[in-house]
């Protein structure tokens, strides 16, 4: 809920009044020795400061510099977001949103577009990333592979590999020869970013991705060993892991690291979320499910936290695994749109939690596992730190009711509210600063000491009602700000309540008594607690409500400089150090007051951010190819097949030619087959096969004529995990065509992507592309020719591009001439074998301040059957399959997509002629807008 004028107001009245209640020297890496490390205050957030660190680790955490570190990390994938500028975006959402490490995989084939070849320029710079993580202060978690999974393209094995030698994930010489380069790539960049040396903020390193290598698979755990050695050759002196947890010694508990945790992607047709992609995705892995999950977690005393996708982002071009389509959304706390998801606000509070409350960081059980409440519909688990007595207690539950019920034993003395399905933290016997929560039945959100007193905040679930008491010798004052909340002093103790969400935030001045420090108690529900924010400054930590975001905050003098979001009309609040007479608010000044709850408040609101207009896309031009069809093309520089083995897994056809398609370089997008045979005069069909990812097509023409098209079947419950799928598409010869004589068969495979693998599988090598020809009625030796993608380029790299004659022809860059195309309107209805484009360009003029995200939806009659390829400005950007599903919005990153001037976008439409083809509806989409945001620097269109 945003600052509402009431609440503003309300700071700025007559004292309130008390109601009763009724009713490291040098760096160091590896396992800490037998030294026991007590509780004691986190680390502060990393930087690159120039200075030695020592990151070791015992049973309970790691320990940086022999301080205890909750690792709170979210996955982030710079790869799916091709504009460097908004990394720092994403990374400053999550560092806001209670995140204090990300874990970064680097995909060895989005780096390596051929052997030895490994490019990290561009939108490809792994140092600008790790640079501005430092710059963030967030700790890195980097994973270079080189198998990452993560639904990539061969599980982020680059294309050469499908054809080269060797098996991989094995320690055969010849996959870790290239394995061993890529590493010693990554590292050489990684090494300079190492936090152990102070170059950057690298904390951990993991290797591989997939499953654990298998106890009686020898040369898979060889190949682990070499790997391992490896890296730390290249002198990367920070703990290690593998999917088995710490290399070298156990390290803490690490649960949290499983891959896979939070969220889920989403399949061609959407079997999983019932057609419905990420939407129903986001419904399954709500703030309840995360809640729950993480909560387990912290119950088992997992202390270095993989909370799952932070941002996933688009799958771009050809990047994507077999299965998924385009985005990469995952249902992750930022989506692709770069917004707070619904989930956010679990992953927050307990995000500002891990963060600010060090007792969770040495916890122990406390008792015998997970027992029952009185009334048996609660669970609940003990823990305690004994270092300082603070005990936790994780309730879950499992009923889809409300429950309201006593916790007898558990020092919380009256009934615990948790909502249905929903689990909660309770803490007791906690330090809040200068004074002790006796208990709670609020979960603790984030508590820290600034200026001159200390703050504590406590959510729940909107319309619940917060009750806690704090332990005090002496009767303390207590004021309120709000009207909402409620105290009473009785033996020993001052009891508070406040209903959560209520006119938004609730506060509570505690002063005098037993502590000279005041302490201001914030009551929240969810919505309100996503307006709240912490930052840390040399000068000490701030607390922030209001806005829709807090990117930085700088004390310089006495003023304090705020930078950050704003969506809707707000307010400002501002509990911080000590000496801030004047704020700022994105470079400009802000008048403020002191207001009731100590904080200092802006006098009035913020104005929401202004109306967007996108403009509507017309003045669109066409024109159709697929000249490869025709008898006559000229193919004389098309490369021939004349290969007769392969290092693929897919067996050669006897008496071969090798038609693969990655056998002859051409491991992304399209790939065109011409074949040359005489005399069809006793040929009654031909059966193509081939092999491709999920949604893989087939087209063909004899002598310029259409034969058909073969689709692979949309994947269903059972089927949507397949990597490669095969079939045999049969055609009809026109007895038209029966005739001796030179005749010319054209195919165009869509292939699709290749398949992830697992230790000695090999499923990446399987055959994308033509596998084998046969005719009905005899034998027919062909000469085939095969064309697909051109040489990677080098803005884009080797995912942007396939093997479309208007590709390669640059139909789909900003300056192509496109003015002799024929002029048309959408909707189309045209019925056509083959591929036809569709190019226009729009303006945009957003003004500076506004940070705007734009999506471009596609939408038609789903019977329809036809795929379109997007590009904007030259970038290759998805993939829409109309009467498949389920993804209709592309998002078009700022950086590409230019926000203050021209943009060309083009879509390539690929049609099987069975039913009219598009494109339908067509239209720019705003995903959200926020004035704030971040400077945002243009990324080259390809061929620059």
């Amino acid at each position: 809920m945003e600052l509402s004028r009431r609440t503003f107001t309300a700071l700025a009245g007559t004292a309130a009044l008390g109601l009763a209640l009724a009713g490291s020297g040098g760096a160091a890496t590896g396992p800490q020795g037998p030294r026991v490390v007590p509780t004691g205050p986190p680390p502060p957030p990393p930087e690159a400061d120039g200075r030695r660190h020592r990151v070791t680790y015992d049973r309970h955490s790691l320990l940086v510099d022999g301080a205890r570190l909750v690792l709170w990390s979210a996955e982030v994938h710079p790869f799916r977001l091709p504009s460097p500028s908004l990394w720092r975006d994403v990374l400053q959402k999550l560092r806001a949103h209670g995140f204090n490490a990300v874990d970064v995989p680097v995909p060895w084939n989005v780096h390596s577009p051929a052997p030895g070849v490994h490019d990290f320029t561009g939108v490809r710079d792994l140092n600008r990333f790790l640079s501005v993580a430092a710059e963030e202060r967030l700790y890195v978690v980097l994973r270079p592979g080189p198998y990452l999974g993560a639904d990539l393209d061969a599980g982020g094995l680059p294309g050469w590999l499908t054809a080269a030698p060797g098996a991989a994930r094995t320690d055969d010489p010849e996959y870790l020869r290239h394995a061993e380069a890529w590493l010693a790539a990554v590292d050489a960049v990684a090494v300079r970013h190492l936090y152990t040396a102070g170059g950057g903020t690298v904390l951990l390193y993991r290797l591989e991705g997939g499953r654990p290598a298998p106890a009686g698979d020898p040369g898979a755990r060889a190949h682990r060993a070499r790997l391992q050695a490896k890296v730390r050759a290249d002198r990367i002196d920070v703990p290690v892991l593998d999917d088995e947890g710490f290399t070298g010694g156990d390290g803490p508990p690490t649960a949290g690291l499983a891959a896979g945790a939070g969220g889920a992607a989403d399949a061609w047709g959407g079997p999983l979320p019932g057609g419905e992609g990420y939407a129903r995705v986001r419904e399954t892995h709500d703030a309840v499910h995360e809640r729950r999950r993480h909560l387990a977690a912290l119950a088992d005393r997992v202390t270095v936290h993989h909370t799952g996708m932070g941002f996933g982002g688009t799958s771009w071009g050809w990047l994507p695994g077999p299965g998924v389509p385009t985005s990469y959304d995952y249902g992750a706390v930022l989506d692709e749109g770069r917004r707070p998801a619904a989930n956010m606000a679990a992953v927050q509070q307990l995000g500002h939690l891990v963060r600010t409350v060090p007792d969770l960081a040495r916890l122990e059980a406390d008792g015998d596992g997970e027992e029952r409440a009185a009334d048996g519909r609660l669970t609940v688990r003990r823990l305690v730190n004994r270092d300082t007595g603070a005990r936790f207690l994780v309730v879950r539950n499992d009923t889809d009711e409300e429950v309201r019920a006593p916790l007898p034993g558990t020092g919380v003395e009256v009934p615990v509210t948790v909502a249905a399905g929903d689990a909660k933290l309770l803490a007791a016997n906690l330090r809040l600063g200068h004074r002790k929560l006796a208990y709670t039945t609020a979960q603790p959100m984030l508590s820290v000491s600034t200026g001159r007193q200390d703050v504590a905040v406590f959510v729940g679930r909107h319309g619940e009602t917060a009750q806690l008491a704090l332990d005090c010798e002496k009767q303390p004052g207590a004021d309120r700000a709000d009207t909402e909340p409620a105290w009473a002093y009785d033996r020993g103790r001052l009891n508070v309540v406040s209903p959560l969400g209520v006119g938004g935030l609730s506060r509570v001045l505690v002063k005098d008594g037993d502590a000279e420090t005041p302490l201001v108690l914030l009551f929240a529900d969810d919505e309100t607690a996503l307006r709240l924010w912490t930052y840390e400054t040399p000068a000490g930590p701030l607390v922030v409500y209001g806005p829709a975001m807090l990117r930085s905050a700088e004390l310089r003098d006495s003023v304090l400089h705020l930078t950050g979001d704003v969506t809707v009309e707000t307010g400002v609040e501002v509990w911080g150090p000590r000496g801030v007479a004047e704020v700022t608010w994105n470079g400009e000044p802000v008048p403020t007051y002191v207001g009731r709850a100590r904080s200092r408040v802006r006098e009035g609101l913020m104005p929401a951010v202004r109306a967007v207009a996108l403009p509507a896309l017309d003045g669109w031009r066409c024109r159709t190819e697929n000249p490869e069809s025709e008898p006559d093309f000229d193919d004389s520089a098309w490369t021939v097949a004349r290969r007769t083995t392969s290092h693929s897994t897919t067996p050669v056809p006897e008496g071969g030619p090798v038609l693969f398609a990655d056998d002859y370089g051409f491991h992304h997008g399209d790939v065109w087959y011409r074949g040359r045979l005489e005399d069809l005069g006793d040929v009654r069909s031909v059966a193509l096969s081939y092999g491709a990812g999920a949604q893989g097509m087939l087209l063909a023409w004899l002598d310029g004529r259409p034969l058909g098209a073969h689709r692979m079947p949309a994947p269903d419950e059972d089927t949507a995990a397949r990597g490669t799928w095969t079939a045999t598409a049969r055609f009809a010869v026109p007895g038209a065509l029966r005739t001796p004589g030179e005749h010319v068969l054209s195919v165009l495979v869509r292939p699709m992507q290749h398949a992830g693998t697992e230790p000695g599988e090999n499923a990446h090598k399987a055959a994308r592309g033509l596998v084998a020809v046969e005719f009905a009625g005899g034998d027919r030796a062909v000469e085939w020719r095969i064309r697909g993608a051109a040489d990677p380029e080098r803005v884009t790299g080797p995912y942007n591009n396939g093997g479309l004659y208007g590709e390669r022809r640059g139909w789909h860059l900003p300056d192509h001439d496109d003015r002799r195309w024929r002029v048309v309107e959408l909707p189309r209805a045209e019925r056509r074998q083959g591929v036809s484009w569709y190019r226009t360009r729009f303006r945009l003029g957003f003004e500076p301040e506004l940070d705007a995200s734009v999506g471009l939806t596609l939408e038609d009659d789903p019977r329809r059957a036809y795929r379109v390829q997007i590009f904007l400005n030259g970038w290759n950007l998805g993939q829409y399959v109309n009467d498949v599903g389920p993804q209709h919005t592309f998002v078009l990153p700022n950086g590409i997509l230019r926000t203050r001037g021209a943009n060309t976008l083009a879509l390539a439409v690929l049609s099987d002629g069975t039913t009219p083809s598009g494109p339908g509806t067509v239209r720019l989409t705003l995903l959200d807008a926020a004035r704030g945001g971040i400077p945002v620097e243009p990324v080259d269109p390809p061929g620059r």
